[in-house]
């Protein structure tokens, strides 16, 4: 993708312009805006634009806030599994361990099932609406992870009460499966959000994600194991399905609440929703 995609930035693209422009012409006049911003910018500057901003906007902004608390609630849950795995398929199925690795394989399908349902959903209605009517509010971006941000406590559940040895092993299988697509679809909505709605800070605010993300995924390896050897599978898995919720309620509100969160937000950029054109009638 670094190789072959094209530059997308505006701001690297006049960069690149303006040096090309004094290449070839040896006039030192031509300079980007970003060239002539970034003229009176000290390193103090970087550290609070780089650091401090994205942690600022975070306790700032309730859209922020929740993506990151979300996402990191996710990403731990995500890694926890790895630890009930062999509590699961070797106790109840009597798999051994290259049978259990073979159960991974279901983290590979589902999100080749997340990959589809999210490409159709740009290609045969996200991308001909762009093409019509020009682009939309950024909340509609939002519109395929309102159905799937049910899919992960669908998913806990069904695992979490379906993993005995009276009930075939797929069943269990199926709940991590629909864990998994669905939460690719939420996170990927989530990720072409963000940037749409912060462009300013989105590769800081992504960094920021990152960390919060990373940090909760270490802690789950660390406190999953002690959680389901004391409360068990069941319950577990059903008090993070419980967690879960909060991306249902969180994703809903952020729909329906988004435009107003961000006219509040100094961070955020104000776009208004595109007005589509009211088809004329035919005599």
């Amino acid at each position: 993708m670094f190789l072959f995609l094209p530059e997308t930035s505006s701001a690297n693209i006049l960069l690149r312009r303006a040096r090309r422009l004094r290449k070839l012409t040896g006039n030192a006049r031509f300079m980007s805006q970003s060239e002539i911003d970034q003229r009176n910018v000290h390193a103090k500057d970087i550290f609070l634009d780089a650091l401090i901003k994205p942690i600022e906007i975070t306790m700032k902004d309730p859209a922020v806030l929740f993506v990151q608390v979300y996402t990191a609630i996710i990403y731990g849950i995500y890694y926890s599994f790895f630890e009930v795995f062999p509590l699961v398929y070797p106790v109840f199925y009597g798999m051994n361990l290259g049978e259990v690795g073979l159960v991974f394989l279901c983290i590979l399908v589902s999100c080749i099932i997340g990959i589809v349902i999210y490409t159709a959903y740009l290609y045969f209605y996200m991308n001909p609406r762009i093409e019509k009517y020009g682009w939309p509010v950024q909340e509609d971006r939002l519109i395929p992870a309102l159905p799937a941000s049910v899919g992960p406590t669908i998913g806990l559940f069904l695992f979490a009460w379906t993993a005995r040895a009276s009930i075939h092993w797929i069943v269990p299988t199926i709940g991590i499966t629909i864990y998994g697509a669905t939460v690719f679809i939420v996170m990927q909505a989530i990720f072409v959000y963000i940037p749409l709605s912060y462009p300013r800070y989105a590769a800081s605010l992504f960094a920021a994600n990152d960390f919060f993300r990373s940090a909760l995924a270490c802690g789950s390896v660390l406190f999953a194991h002690p959680l389901f050897h004391n409360l068990g599978v069941g319950r577990g898995v059903s008090l993070l399905g419980g967690l879960s919720v909060i991306g249902i309620i969180g994703i809903w509100l952020l729909y329906f609440y988004g435009a107003r969160l961000r006219k509040l937000s100094k961070f955020a950029d104000h776009g208004e929703p595109v007005e589509e054109p009211v088809a004329e009638e035919k005599h």
